[in-house]
């Protein structure tokens, strides 16, 4: 594999893929949780990770089936934004999770992804970062040129990775960046193959029982570029089902409020979501960011209806540096980027 980062893959080579993320999403992905139908013949798509945040509060407590019994609703689990892209070309998708840095790709070009940011799920803290194996000897950044990175492309640990790289004063020509799933990141880490790794939980805190961590997205994002896990919906559902977006974010915010205000059955919740014990769960939890619901639509993050707020910048900035690295075509302009925007209604549906 080349040592310096490939471009982004065309729109064309995205859209001949998509037919088979759309595939893999339905065969191949999570879809556990169903409404049943009341035979209105309404459905409602959502991917999700399987990643402590609030979306697997609202899938395991049944929040959004409960306040929409007329729709048949399914959940996809993902396993990177890269994926997400793709079904979303397939139109395969309605809601979504995605990171920042893949919606940043996604809104660029001539021929933008047909979707909109409506939400705010987290911002990347320590539960991104950067780990070398313990005995590869390195001991921070600087000390990776000429080593082996694995981390999934196209995803915000690829960007904050760039981001790092770069503060260190490496070029990803300076290192060997390798795309990898995070389960494949720990056979290969287990094997020897890479020397370090960009990655997010629950893989990363795997990394983290062999290996040191040189730094994390909380570091990164203090330093000026922050990373979020957003959530977007489609162009189509926007005209033709808005309400339901008014739905959906309303038990959002419900999940945030409930990561503070019971503790106890969150921790539960992303436990049995992902498998793991409650004491896993409530570790992993504690390492994100998680903004309450007014904070999500204030001027320092999504923003108000004719109002985005920081994220726009955010947005922004994240395009024009993977246009700097070589990671997409050219950047979008910011009123660009403002399209790609849906602030409809808040913050007064979340009343």
């Amino acid at each position: 594999m080349s040592r310096s980062v490939p471009q982004g893959p065309s729109r064309r080579l995205l859209l001949a893929g998509a037919l088979a993320a759309v595939s893999a999403a339905v065969t191949g992905c999570s879809s556990d949780s169903e409404a049943s139908s009341s035979g209105s013949g309404k459905r409602l798509r959502i991917g999700y990770f399987a990643f402590p945040s609030g979306d697997l509060i609202v899938k395991n407590r049944k929040l959004l089936e409960k306040a929409l019994p007329d729709h048949k609703i399914t959940w996809i689990k993902f396993d990177s934004g890269a994926s997400v892209n793709q079904a979303f070309l397939g139109k395969s998708l309605d809601i979504a999770a995605l990171g920042s840095s893949p919606f940043a790709r996604g809104v660029s070009g001539a021929s933008p992804i047909p979707y909109k940011v409506a939400w705010i799920l987290d911002v990347a803290g320590e539960n991104e970062a950067l780990v070398a194996r313990k005995g590869s000897g390195i001991t921070d950044v600087a000390g990776l040129k000429g080593r082996t990175i694995a981390t999934p492309f196209a995803s915000t640990s690829h960007y904050s990775l760039l981001a790092a790289l770069e503060e260190a004063g490496l070029k990803p020509s300076d290192v060997k960046l390798i795309d990898l799933q995070p389960q494949p990141i720990i056979a290969a880490w287990e094997r020897g193959d890479i020397d370090a790794a960009y990655v997010w939980l629950p893989t990363l805190d795997e990394l983290r029982k062999t290996g040191t961590q040189l730094t994390s997205s909380k570091e990164i994002g203090a330093a000026g570029k922050p990373t979020l896990d957003l959530a977007v919906v489609s162009d189509e559902l926007i005209a033709e089902d808005p309400g339901v977006i008014d739905t959906w974010r309303k038990v959002e915010a419900e999940a945030l409020r409930l990561i503070r205000s019971d503790p106890e059955g969150s921790v539960k919740a992303v436990a049995d979501e992902l498998g793991i014990s409650t004491k896993d769960a409530e570790a992993q939890l504690s390492q994100g960011v998680f903004l309450t619901p007014e904070e999500v639509t204030s001027a320092d993050w999504l923003g108000t209806d004719g109002s985005p707020g920081k994220l726009l910048t955010y947005v922004t900035d994240t395009a024009r540096f993977l246009a700097d690295q070589k990671q997409i075509d050219a950047a979008p302009a910011e009123s660009a980027v403002r399209k790609a925007f849906y602030l409809k209604g808040l913050p007064d549906v979340l009343k």
